[in-house]
């Protein structure tokens, strides 16, 4: 049987989503509990991944496992033994043929700016105290939402040869000294949502103009492109699946 989980996690002490040699990871993590607890191998296939330091609130993978009555209690078994950088929301039972990348049609991300230094919660905003055009970030999202190809945001050494994403959304918020982007897509390529803000910030302090950032997107080459902000401003905060894929019906 195939079975979806829903997790979140705090990045900072994880080296991304993906199992990589001599590191730290939250794919592993998980991997590690499900087979301490089970006796059984385990294998997840995420939504996406997240690198380095970049949190979730919401993340979906999927495994297969055979002895339902291995199920019961699990969940509160995995936040037990996972500890405090881990959740474990929901476990869903699915169709055998439900795949937590493949299906997804909507992936969204908030980076999250603080303009005052903030003490309390510096391991989840990025502190940014430069002045910004507001108006100026305005029409840049403008200009980034109409694009299709990424491949200037995108890091260079990947294996992806599809640069082409569509935005549904992507817009700011500014609540006092914080300001919040939100972007939505039908996918995101690696590192592509902290190169967008940085070049949006570069804008924003007027060292990038509007037509500056229209010729970085037509250059389809990384090096144009702004400075990445940092990973621990950044949370993937939302998978969406088509209309009554994942319910209260398939919850386990």
């Amino acid at each position: 049987m195939r079975y979806f989980i829903e997790v979140s996690y705090n990045g900072s002490n994880f080296h991304g989503w993906q199992i990589q040699p001599n590191a730290v990871t939250v794919q592993e993590t998980i991997e590690e509990a499900f087979n301490t607890l089970l006796k059984k191998q385990i294998k997840l296939t995420a939504a996406g991944r997240t690198d380095t330091g970049v949190h979730a609130t919401q993340m979906y993978a999927h495994f297969d496992l055979e002895e339902l009555n291995l199920l019961s209690g699990l969940k509160v078994k995995l936040n037990s033994y996972l500890g405090k950088d881990i959740s474990v929301k929901n476990l869903f039972k699915m169709n055998k043929d439900a795949h937590a990348r493949f299906d997804a049609i909507e992936r969204e991300y908030k980076y999250f700016i603080t303009q005052e230094k903030d003490v309390h919660n510096q391991n989840s905003k990025y502190f940014f105290s430069r002045n910004l055009d507001f108006k100026l970030i305005q029409s840049a999202t403008q200009i980034i939402k109409k694009n299709k190809n990424f491949k200037s945001f995108c890091r260079t050494r990947t294996d992806v040869t599809n640069f082409e994403c569509e935005i549904f959304d992507f817009r700011f918020e500014v609540i006092e000294h914080e300001i919040i982007f939100t972007l939505k897509a039908n996918r995101f390529l690696r590192n592509m949502v902290r190169s967008i803000i940085g070049t949006i910030l570069d804008v924003g302090i007027k060292k990038t103009t509007l037509k500056d950032l229209n010729n970085i997107i037509n250059k389809s080459n990384r090096v144009y492109a702004g400075s990445s902000v940092p990973a621990h401003g950044l949370f993937l905060t939302g998978i969406k699946y088509p209309e009554k894929y994942i319910t209260h019906e398939n919850k386990i």
